[in-house]
């Protein structure tokens, strides 16, 4: 699959087709939206660490840490904290391949807990809230209300690991429960408030990128209603249904580029971003309201569309008539897009 890498002369960011085999992890090139026959470059795994969740990028939170055996650091960025989780168990399985009983271990640790002795919640509060090393507060958008000082529930699960609070995302999510029935932090917003109410101790606590909490002493949230906010702030404040990187041809140089797409609900709006960049602002989007959305075949290079492509076409016409032409990785990826795009229009 696609995925942003850093690069090690230049330290920008390139998107890849990555494949992972047994032994080392391979990247290709995308030219006129088609991969490269020979590799870019490789990783190899034997002697490999990885770190996941790595919190070295304060602007890239679902980043990947891979260091080989001759100490070179590669640096790889995922769209969602569930892909990101897929490829770091995927390449952490590649890594202990000759070793079959790490692979059972890892494979358990999903759903094994034990804490950590004489744990100080109080400590790991103090932790948080410091300057440099703590959880990092930002402003939120939910259900058009605007929200000072907030962290999702997602990424205090990744700071609780990366500070080695816990070994799994099922210990973290204990340890963030308990910092929550100890009123060290607060649900605020719609999703996180609702799941307090779950029977299930467990689910009271989501580890979700949508889920919003902050320090139960903070300031009363700062909201505003849906219309004072900004017309782009409201477009992007609809609920995340799919995301995903894909190719997309341009609309003047008709060239191809690999993009993060981004398919809200509520409004109904699909955005594109450029994954090189480090600002997480959409280059592009538009209202699905009226769009049409459809698979081209793949015998051939449908009309419209330049350059000698990959395949797993798809078109979406705007009410407008604006032709988006767009490139999967599969034709599974493609019908699950299409699926995804159609209820909405």
């Amino acid at each position: 699959g696609f995925l942003p890498l850093q690069g090690h002369v230049v330290r920008n960011w390139k998107v890849r087709w990555f494949v992972l085999l047994q032994d080392k992890l391979l990247y290709y090139k995308i030219e006129g939206g088609k991969k490269e026959p020979s590799p870019k470059g490789r990783i190899l795994l034997d002697g490999c660490t990885i770190t996941c969740p790595c919190l070295e990028y304060e602007n890239r939170p679902l980043l990947i840490k891979l260091k080989t055996k001759t100490n070179t650091d590669y640096f790889l960025e995922c769209c969602s904290r569930e892909e990101r989780d897929s490829w770091a168990l995927d390449i952490t399985g590649a890594i202990h391949a000759g070793h079959p009983v790490q692979v059972q271990e890892l494979h358990k640790m999903k759903n094994s807990f034990k804490l950590i002795e004489n744990i100080s919640l109080h400590n790991i509060v103090e932790r948080m809230y410091d300057s440099n090393t703590g959880i990092k507060l930002t402003r939120n958008l939910d259900q058009g209300n605007r929200y000072k000082e907030t962290f999702t529930g997602s990424a205090l699960v990744d700071w609780l690991i990366s500070n080695s609070f816990a070994v799994s995302r099922f210990e973290a999510v204990t340890l963030a429960s308990m910092l929550m029935d100890e009123n060290f932090i607060r649900p605020v917003g719609v999703r996180s408030t609702e799941a307090t109410r779950s029977s299930d101790p467990s689910e009271k606590f989501l580890d979700d990128s949508t889920a919003l909490y902050m320090f139960a002493e903070s300031s009363k949230k700062n909201t505003s209603s849906k219309e004072e906010v900004h017309f782009n702030i409201s477009e992007l404040s609809g609920t995340i249904v799919k995301q995903g990187f894909l190719v997309k041809q341009g609309h003047k140089r008709k060239n191809w580029k690999v993009r993060k797409f981004v398919l809200r609900a509520d409004p109904a709006f699909l955005h594109y971003y450029d994954p090189t960049k480090e600002d997480n602002k959409p280059v592009g989007g538009f209202s699905l309201r009226g769009c049409l959305v459809s698979a081209l075949e793949d015998n051939g290079v449908p009309a419209g569309v330049k350059g000698n492509v990959q395949g797993n076409l798809f078109k979406i016409i705007t009410k407008n008539d604006i032709h988006y032409y767009i490139q999967a990785s599969s034709k599974a990826e493609r019908v699950q897009w299409i699926e995804a795009i159609k209820p909405l229009t």
